[in-house]
């Protein structure tokens, strides 16, 4: 009986021959081109994570003492990480549109590798924040990583495909609680470096990582179904599928380059011709209401003009996802910074390594509960065709994710079992949130599904630094400021409850 579901975790999946996206995710098959994206997709978004959140686990006691900083200093630092993402996410998503994800991807990746390697040149406070802020642009990866997915999956299937990317990619951030400090300690006991310069030459591990695997996207990987991202739009022709490069063959021949570039002209001067006028766009399309939601033509991303981008961002379906997406994403960044903290308030006895892990085990649950928000919101849609049972799904979990929050921060439990009881409901609700968002996202203006991406994923950061705002001014006080948090989630998640889903 489970022949079947595990065969397609190996198999190389079914085509949809309209769009050329994959019906199944072969999850354990990197071989297959569409496997293979979807593996650098969330191993991207991982070392990226990991490399994001490099600092804290260095930073609470070795950082913190050998260049002198304040807890001020330390939360600013925290802040200005999470402003960097904001700014990038924000502005990826059209670059996504006009450039396509993997190349975004690539460039997010090798650009904050930089100042990730250049740790060891800092000597201050202000040196840190300036360098956590560069570094912060690894955080922006999440939206080339979820927008290159959805080119790669079809509608049935894409909200457990970006739920599983973005689960497995934020598993990052507990990941690095783990690697940092284990890569600082063998540098002090086996190659005899001391605290001061152990610590910096540590960063190069990261730096290496992502070099590597943005290699790896750059060299072994598409940037759609079809090949290049500039001849995208040939994915159709009257709704009959174009041979992709994917699979360059011809009634069992292989296809010279020659001829390949031959019939892609004739195919693109026959489009071009009989199809469509040269001042049409798929997005003008679909913002005037001439096609349907899962019109063929409406898949296919544009690149898009300064007034598509305002009404996209501006719109009631992709504000109602910005204010979900803040709370759910908002408070686990804030969370992921403060939850050892909390913890060895409330548990000194612990030591600060024993409640490190117990707060790493939070950002490591995303591997299963964010994927699974995601898998539950798909099996909704295939059974109901309905994107209000998403929405519902969706509102749903963000008012849970309230209610876990008024638990713990009222109740402030000095049990262990009640507190990390609590924090582990909270993480499926919280996470699972996460991955019903963004199983949403693709259906929200398809042809400018990069721009939606972005303002989306940027919410979830401006929401971190909100949340983290709170935090730093209740102090110690934190489950003040995790109650505060849960009334905020379910307010503004009751407030978008009626809004449609899609335009």
């Amino acid at each position: 009986m489970a022949t079947g579901p595990l065969r397609l975790l190996f198999a190389s999946p079914t085509v949809n021959p309209t769009n050329h996206k994959a019906k199944s995710i072969p999850v354990l098959n990197p071989l297959d081109p569409y496997g293979r994206v979807f593996f650098f997709s969330w191993l991207g978004f991982m070392v990226a994570f990991l490399s994001w959140y490099a600092f804290p686990p260095l930073l609470t006691v070795t950082i913190k003492k050998d260049l002198k900083l304040s807890q001020t200093d330390v939360a600013n630092s925290n802040i200005v990480a999470l402003l960097a993402t904001f700014l990038i996410r924000f502005i990826s998503g059209p670059l996504c549109d006009r450039f396509g994800p993997r190349l975004v991807f690539v460039g997010i990746l090798l650009a904050g590798s930089i100042p990730t390697a250049m740790a060891g040149l800092v000597t201050s406070s202000s040196g840190l924040i300036a360098l956590r802020f560069f570094v912060g642009i690894l955080g922006a990866s999440f939206v080339p990583c979820q927008v290159w997915t959805t080119g790669f999956f079809d509608k049935d299937v894409i909200g457990t495909a970006n739920a599983l990317t973005a689960g497995w990619g934020n598993a990052g951030g507990g990941i690095t609680y783990f690697v940092m400090p284990a890569v600082f300690d063998s540098l002090v006991q086996h190659r005899g470096l001391t605290a001061h310069k152990a610590w910096r030459v540590a960063y190069i591990v990261p730096f290496i990582i992502n070099v590597a695997v943005a290699l790896g996207m750059l060299l072994t990987c598409t940037d759609t179904p079809t090949g290049k991202w500039s001849e995208r739009k040939l994915t159709i022709v009257e709704g009959s599928p174009v041979t992709p490069p994917l699979d360059e063959t011809k009634d069992g021949q292989v296809l010279s380059q020659d001829t390949k570039v031959s019939e892609l002209n004739s195919k693109k001067a026959n489009y071009n011709e009989t199809n469509r006028t040269p001042q049409s766009s798929d997005l003008e399309i679909q913002l005037d209401g001439h096609a349907g939601l899962d019109a063929i033509h409406g898949e296919v991303i544009v690149a898009p003009t300064l007034k598509e981008v305002l009404y996209v961002v501006c719109s009631l379906p992709t504000l109602t996802l910005v204010s979900q997406y803040a709370c759910s994403f908002g408070a686990e960044l804030a969370l992921d910074g403060i939850l050892g903290s909390y913890y060895l308030v409330n548990f000194p006895h612990l030591g600060q390594t024993k409640c490190g892990q117990w707060a790493a085990m939070f950002g490591l649950l995303n591997v299963l509960f964010r994927p699974l928000g995601g898998y539950i919101s798909d099996l909704l849609y295939r059974h109901t065709s309905s994107l209000w049972v998403k929405k519902l799904w969706l509102v749903f979990l963000g008012v849970v994710t309230g209610v876990f929050l008024l638990a713990a921060g009222l109740s402030n439990p000095k049990s262990e079992a009640t507190m990390f009881g609590l924090f582990a409901g909270l993480a499926f609700f919280l996470e699972a949130a996460n991955g019903a968002n963004f199983s949403l996202v693709p259906h929200v203006y398809p042809a400018a599904n990069g721009i939606v991406s972005g303002t989306v994923g940027a919410a979830g950061n401006l929401g971190g630094i909100i949340f983290n705002i709170i935090f730093r001014y209740n102090g110690a006080h934190y489950d003040r400021s995790v109650w505060t948090i849960g009334v905020i989630s379910i307010a503004i998640n009751l407030a978008v409850s009626w809004i449609r889903p899609v335009p």
